[in-house]
């Protein structure tokens, strides 16, 4: 998979692929191809992988797209921000769900489980996650714009509910409640925060949507009073 990353803010990824080279990904990332590829929709590795793709918001389902002959396909973002590509070789990465686009058949896309529970029912990255791991590349979409750090070992970071979007999987993912009732009451920054720690690096996203859509429909109730 080779891609371009073309669009700006709408970001869409547009990937030659080789006669035999395929591609996995999430249905409905299509944008557009041309007439060397072909599509196949499968389960992407088994019912069990499935159902684990569901249980983390996923879906369902996955598509396959192959070249007959060299091809190109354009897999766009689900909302304004950033594509980026990372190379899976050699490393292990932990994504938010909804931020998977595609991978190579190289990588492994798997469930992956919060070590410790206040994760799972207070964190805004959630208790599940996803992990991709093996060989190859893939494509995962950001809300806003990306602000990339190194971690050092020990090294901790707070971060504000859905900002986290991307590490390695050497990273501790933690979520901890705001001390102080002050500061819970009249602070504005809801009741947790997820903190990480290194070693390894992560990525934020500066836009989360789900953020944006509540303060938008926040702005349209108070316009219709």
């Amino acid at each position: 998979m080779n891609c371009e990353i073309k669009g700006g803010n709408f970001p869409v990824a547009i990937c030659t692929l080789d006669a035999g080279q395929a591609i996995m990904c999430e249905t409905g990332a299509m944008a557009w191809m041309n007439g060397g590829i072909r599509m196949e929709t499968n389960t992407g590795g088994g019912i069990g992988k499935m159902l684990g793709r569901a249980f983390s918001g996923e879906t369902l389902f996955m598509n396959r797209y192959v070249a007959d002959t060299p091809g190109m396909i354009a897999i766009g973002a689900h909302s304004p921000g950033e594509i980026r590509e990372i190379d899976i070789t050699g490393r292990s990465i932990v994504v938010q769900k909804g931020s998977f686009l595609a991978m190579d058949e190289g990588v492994n896309l798997d469930i992956f489980f919060q070590k410790k529970i206040g994760s799972g029912f207070f964190g805004g990255e959630g208790f599940i996650m996803n992990k991709l791991s093996g060989t190859g590349k893939a494509l995962i979409e950001i809300d806003g714009g990306a602000i990339e750090y190194d971690l050092a070992a020990g090294e901790k970071m707070t971060i504000d509910t859905g900002y986290l979007v991307m590490c390695d999987d050497t990273v501790s993912i933690d979520v901890v409640m705001i001390k102080g009732i002050g500061n819970v009451l009249f602070g504005g920054e809801g009741l947790f925060n997820t903190v990480v720690t290194g070693p390894g690096h992560i990525i934020v996203q500066t836009q989360p949507l789900l953020q944006f859509a509540m303060t938008l429909s926040t702005m349209l109730n108070v316009g219709k009073k």
